[in-house]
């Protein structure tokens, strides 16, 4: 047998969860067929890799030398990978853009815009509820773009070396049913609404710490928080079992509401993000006047939330500036 990545993989998930049991449920193995798979690398190098009892797996002298190999080879394979599809299609290939997407509001904005005004452009779309991961992609070249949100004054996660820019900051606002007490108001304070239960859709959002710290300043804390696609919780609010958070510019849906709460506790940042070294990077600057030509769009269903973004400027879309200076975020 000869020695591939992929084996290499297996003995660091190995040393990496100190069990062959662990390491099988990481790689989505079943634990006979890793232990085959185990039993033919050490053939194959002429020793055992580990020492294996009731307390775990630990490496042989054999298993810390095959370690400290994989350790170097396995991150410089996956840099040729990065380097070479951030590369691909660099020349006169047709134009192509490849969007990733958390919860956008104004992704099928954008790229109907770019479709109209490009149609000869390859454009796709990718949907993940995770920001961390839609980095990763940008930044290994399987993704030219990533549309994400980031909640009050926090900033993607530098660990990719992505440039990013501001779209737009909103109000994040509560989602009502019609028949609420409070769906008459214009505004809703959050203490208000300390009785009630709540609903959010997985992944990256303002449910974690910012809405911990915005209920506290309110003076109480969260009862149940349900959590379901987004689809599942407009169904929560509809049959009044929770409110829910929602963006300014969430489109109107029959029988339910969006409310303003007062002071703005929460705010949401649309942020877009590529990688500087990439070829995407060369028609950032379009894609994102197209973003925010794209939010503009956005904000037609909602009349009365583009009358209080005119008396609220520092709400709203972000022209290109140095808005980011010496905030620590990389920008193109």
């Amino acid at each position: 047998m000869n020695l591939e990545l992929r084996h290499l993989r297996v003995v660091c998930a190995i040393a990496e969860t100190g069990s062959v049991t662990k390491a099988a449920s990481t790689l989505g193995l079943a634990q006979p067929a890793l232990t085959a798979q185990l039993q033919r690398i050490e053939r194959t190098l002429g020793g055992p890799l580990f020492e294996r009892d009731r307390r775990g797996a630990r490496p042989t002298a054999l298993g810390e030398l095959v370690l400290a190999r994989a350790r170097v080879l396995l991150p410089a394979m996956k840099g040729l990978q990065d380097e070479a599809a951030r590369l691909a299609g660099a020349g006169d290939a047709p134009r192509r853009y490849r969007f990733g997407g958390v919860n956008s509001p104004i992704l099928g904005r954008l790229v109907h815009r770019l479709a109209a005004e490009q149609p000869q452009a390859q454009l796709t779309t990718y949907a993940s509820w995770s920001v961390d991961e839609l980095a990763q992609l940008v930044a290994g070249g399987r993704l030219d773009y990533a549309l994400t949100g980031v909640c009050g004054d926090s900033t993607p996660s530098a660990d990719y070396g992505l440039s990013w820019r501001e779209v737009a900051v909103d109000p994040v606002m509560v989602l009502l049913p019609e028949i609420h007490p409070l769906s008459g108001r214009d505004e809703v304070a959050l203490a208000d609404l300390r009785h009630e239960q709540w609903v959010a859709a997985p992944g990256d959002g303002c449910f974690g710490d910012c809405f911990a710290a915005a209920c506290a300043r309110a003076g109480f804390t969260p009862r149940k928080v349900y959590e379901a696609d987004v689809r599942g919780c407009i169904d929560l609010v509809d049959a009044g079992e929770a409110v829910a958070l929602c963006q300014a510019t969430f489109r109107p849906v029959a029988g339910l509401v969006t409310r303003r709460l007062v002071g703005a506790p929460l705010r949401w940042r649309l942020m877009l993000g590529w990688h500087p070294e990439s070829p995407a990077a060369r028609m950032a600057d379009l894609v994102l006047e197209t973003a925010l030509a794209a939010y503009t769009d956005a904000l037609a269903p909602h009349p009365a939330y583009l009358a209080w973004l005119l008396r609220n400027p520092a709400f709203g879309v972000r022209r290109p500036a140095a808005a980011w200076a010496g905030r620590g975020v990389r920008t193109a």
